[in-house]
């Protein structure tokens, strides 16, 4: 199996890296990220989108539905319709990113 050509950033070693950087206590950083979280969350659930200028936009997004194929018996399948989080990273992002 490859492995990945990219670590994975925890929400612990996010909750340090942000500790390090403002000097808060990591009880505070960790209880801002939770209510980052939950504050995303609920505006998604309600259909709203969350817009942060530079940094990206967390939106809903409707997929219709579809056949797809159960890979162990080829059988053929109705996916349902559903509704799904989306982010899209603002221009800040992708130029830090190249």
């Amino acid at each position: 199996m490859a492995r990945a050509l990219y670590k994975i950033m925890t929400k612990d070693q996010l909750v340090d890296k942000i500790v390090a950087k403002c000097g808060c206590s990591k009880k505070v950083v960790h209880e801002f990220v939770a209510n980052f979280e939950d504050a995303v969350t609920q505006a998604l659930t309600k259909g709203d989108e969350v817009r942060l200028v530079g940094f990206g936009t967390f939106s809903v997004v409707k997929r219709a539905a579809r056949m797809g194929v159960n890979p162990k018996t080829l059988e053929k399948i109705k996916i349902a319709a559903t509704k799904v989080p989306k982010f899209k990273a603002g221009k800040s992002l992708k130029m830090a990113v190249k």
